[in-house]
């Protein structure tokens, strides 16, 4: 009898991701199509793989690349298994790019981009990013995602993460309801509001994707290693509203984490 493909994720992952907010999911896409996708991301920085030299700023900044090497990485049957675990099966919508690339290079600059944060989901229209918003309902967004396009290890500018740091964004936006909050006022007290949560770094070799609710507090940092690093953060978006409200009780893990914060 076929009972059809494994899950991407255990009963255990399910439950680290609702208690930590993330969860870390190794060989979620090819280290050839890594190999691939850097190619096309070297000629897009001007720089030299082989020539350090011409590695001149701390951080280079490369926006929405949706040739097949992304496309392939970011909709792999494993990843698409994973989301419809964490955020619900018709739930969401299939990446077509794996949106900003913050290329880091090793450098005695500092970036000038290392704060705590948490990606706000709407109110891109504004300028102003610092008046962009999120509510706890996660209006806009279903996942925060990092795509290790190259080996990281801890003194390659890894992301850093707050593991349990969602409970207390949920319990920040729940008062301010479907209005949300600006992200100046989240950052009001530098979310030290998650100063206390254990620190964990995104490493992983190239093909890792570390699958996290949008409401984690990370941040990135200087680049203290030899070789530079490619990562991307695309959202997953949500093909329709998270629901905290289901008659049914049908919660996903993404919605079942924030009624534990807020019940």
């Amino acid at each position: 009898m076929d009972f059809g493909p494994e899950p991407a994720l255990n009963a255990a992952d399910i439950a680290a991701f609702v208690r930590d907010g993330f969860v870390r999911l190794d060989n979620a896409f090819s280290s050839q199509t890594a190999e691939q996708a850097r190619a096309i991301l070297w000629r897009a920085t001007g720089c030299e793989p082989d020539d350090p030299s011409t590695w001149t700023q701390p951080v280079i900044r490369l926006n929405q690349f949706g040739q097949p090497p992304f496309r392939e990485a970011a909709n792999t049957p494993v990843l698409h298994r994973a989301f419809d675990q964490l955020v619900g099966a018709g739930r969401w919508l299939p990446l077509h790019s794996v949106g900003t690339f913050p290329v880091r290079f090793p450098s005695p600059v500092m970036p000038g981009d290392d704060g705590w944060h948490i990606d706000m989901s709407f109110g891109h229209e504004t300028p102003d990013f610092m008046e962009w918003r999120a509510n706890v309902s996660s209006r806009g967004r279903a996942l925060l995602m990092l795509f290790l396009f190259s080996d990281v290890e801890q003194d390659d500018a890894p992301t850093r993460i707050r593991a349990g740091s969602h409970i207390d964004i949920a319990k920040q936006l729940a008062p301010a309801g479907e209005a949300g909050l600006t992200l100046r006022e989240l950052a009001a007290d530098g979310f030290a509001g998650s100063s206390h949560r254990q620190e964990v770094l995104a490493v992983g070799e190239a093909g890792t994707v570390y699958l996290c609710h949008p409401f984690l507090v990370h941040a990135a940092q200087p680049h203290r290693g030899k070789n530079p690093r490619f990562m991307a953060q695309p959202p997953l978006l949500p093909r329709e509203p998270i629901c905290l409200h289901r008659e049914d009780g049908r919660y996903s893990p993404v919605e079942q984490a924030i009624r534990n914060a807020i019940d």
